[in-house]
């Protein structure tokens, strides 16, 4: 399974990647995007199976990303892993089409708990 890392803290997407490999993910299978923008030019150049994106970020945040990929009809996993864990948000994300939404600060278990079932 090719994952694809979007968030704008290198620290944040050096603990995902650990936390995703304690789950079995080789590394050789994630790559990361440092803004929703430039996750979008690595979706359209070699599609991953499942995106994990922060809400918030510079140039195109997560929400802009999710909604571009639904407009290019792009079909792949996406989920949120972002400090936006408010009912109303997670509402906001399940509307536009995520399947999951991890919140800040998360542990090795809520992502098992989220994105296992999708690894």
């Amino acid at each position: 399974m090719n994952l694809l890392l979007v968030d704008d803290s290198k620290a944040i997407r050096m603990l995902v990647k650990r936390i995703l490999r304690g789950l079995g993910v080789k590394g050789s299978s994630i790559t990361e995007a440092e803004d929703g923008a430039l996750a979008l030019e690595s979706i359209k150049a070699s599609k991953p199976d499942l995106v994990l994106c922060d809400w918030n970020m510079p140039n195109m945040n997560g929400m802009e990303l999710l909604t571009a990929i639904k407009e290019e009809g792009i079909d792949l996993i996406f989920g949120f892993v972002t400090t936006e864990g408010t009912s109303e948000m997670r509402a906001k994300a399940e509307e536009a089409g995520a399947q999951f939404l991890i919140t800040k600060p998360f542990t090795p278990a809520s992502f098992e708990s989220e994105i296992g079932k999708y690894l």
